[in-house]
C-alpha cells in the first residue's frame, strides 16, 4: 500500500525517534544501516522529511538527524505518509486503474474503499512515540 519511499520514510523517523529519545543525533549512515536502505535513497526521503518539518537536521562536526522529544509524542503517522506519498493512499484505486469511482467501480472497489478508511484511521491515530515504545522494549524491529 506505502511506496517504497514512504516504508523507509516511517522506518527512518521511528529509528531517529528512538534515538533522540536517547538523547542521541544519528548520522545518515546510521539510519540507512539500521533501516536496511540504500544511503542515497534514505538521503533522499530524509531531505523530504527535514522539508516538512518530521525531522531536524543539524549540521557539523556533531550533526546529524534528530527529532524534539514534543514532536515525538504528537506527530501522527498520517503526517510522514502525507509528506512522502501525498494522499494518493487514500484516493488511489485498489487494483491500480486510472479512474475507480462509485459510478464506475472496479471489482474491489467497495471493499478497498473500507480498507483505506480503516488504514486512514490508524494512520491518523498512531504517534510517532508509540511506534518507538516497542523498539525499546525489544518487541518490534525495524530491520530483519
Amino acid at each position: 500500500m506505502f511506496s517504497k519511499a514512504c516504508e523507509y520514510g516511517i522506518r527512518s523517523a521511528t529509528y531517529i525517534a528512538s534515538q533522540s529519545l536517547e538523547g542521541r543525533r544519528v548520522s545518515l549512515k546510521e539510519i540507512a544501516e539500521k533501516i536496511d536502505s540504500p544511503v542515497a535513497f534514505t538521503a533522499k526521503i530524509l531531505q523530504l522529511l527535514s522539508k516538512n518539518n518530521i525531522v531536524d537536521s543539524v549540521k557539523g562536526a556533531y550533526g546529524g538527524f534528530e527529532i524534539n522529544r514534543t514532536k515525538i509524542d504528537t506527530l501522527k503517522l498520517s503526517e510522514i505518509v502525507n509528506a512522502i506519498d501525498g494522499n494518493k493512499i487514500y484516493v488511489g484505486c485498489g487494483l491500480g486503474l486510472k479512474e475507480c469511482n462509485a459510478a464506475k467501480p472496479c471489482p474491489v472497489h467497495y471493499k478497498f474503499v473500507a480498507i483505506r478508511n480503516d488504514l486512514r484511521k490508524m494512520l491518523e491515530n498512531t504517534s510517532l512515540f508509540e511506534m518507538t515504545t516497542g523498539l525499546e522494549m525489544g518487541l518490534t524491529y525495524l530491520k530483519r
